[in-house]
């Protein structure tokens, strides 16, 4: 039998990397970012056009609709695109900490409460297992929100340049 087969893992099971990542990847919120490309971006569409229950009545106090409807069209949609970006973001950093979970070598748990955390090494075979994980299962999850951060941030960037000409 070898060395490592007999380490027993004192990490409470909710706090074990590889169970925080299953039971992340099957929340009702977090599994929206593992969703096939057309229902990702359906979901944030649907973000994006909700968001405009708020955002349109509000710049339409400052932008009148009937006078000045591209101010009042560009104003709505940058206030709107707000809510994807904190949606992308929640995704984002629920799924790193997931990631760094997985890939540290040591992990923290707690035993009973906030007071007594203790660090645990990792053997070789649960690091090689969690670092599989994190690199073909998370990683892809990761450079999709990073992708869908940057193309947002690309739209409110030509939005501000269309501001500047209108």
């Amino acid at each position: 039998m070898n060395q490592s087969s007999l380490t027993v893992c004192p990490v409470p099971h909710d706090q074990r990397p590889l169970n925080e990542y299953e039971e992340l990847k099957e929340s009702w919120f977090f599994k929206w970012a593992r969703l096939d490309l057309v229902a990702y971006l359906k979901g944030l569409l649907w973000v994006w056009l909700a968001a405009w229950l708020v955002s349109a009545p509000v710049a339409s106090y400052s932008f009148s609709p009937a006078h000045l409807p591209l101010q009042f069209w560009l104003m709505s949609a940058t206030g709107a695109a707000l809510f994807p970006a904190l949606t992308l973001a929640r995704l984002y950093l629920g799924w790193n900490y997931i990631r760094s979970r997985l890939l540290n070598a040591t992990i923290f748990y707690e035993e009973s409460g906030w007071y007594d955390g203790q660090y645990w090494t990792k053997t070789a075979e649960e690091l090689t297992k969690d670092r599989l994980v994190a690199t073909y299962q998370v990683e892809p999850v990761l450079r999709r929100l990073r992708g869908s951060l940057a193309v947002l941030g690309g739209l409110l960037s030509l939005g501000i340049l269309l501001w500047n000409f209108v």
